[in-house]
């Protein structure tokens, strides 16, 4: 999946998403874990919007991060 923004951007992203949610990151990523197993980035975001009627730009955030963090632990 590419980003329409930077890296920084993505982070601030990041950031936001625990005030705004009421949800830390790492409970989005086992969301995104423990969710229907869609293969393809927009699925993932569209289940995220309407599963819990998150906004777009987030639910792109939580699955970017997912989808990292998961390619790091195959490198590893």
């Amino acid at each position: 999946m590419s980003l329409m923004y930077s890296a920084a951007t993505h982070q601030n992203l990041l950031s936001r998403i625990p005030a705004v949610t009421g949800r830390e990151i790492s409970d989005w990523l086992k969301a995104v874990d423990d969710g229907p197993g869609l293969t393809r980035c927009e699925e993932k975001i569209d289940w995220l919007r309407r599963e819990y009627d998150i906004s777009y730009g987030y639910a792109k955030a939580i699955v970017h991060e997912h989808d990292l963090r998961r390619a790091a632990r195959k490198l590893a």
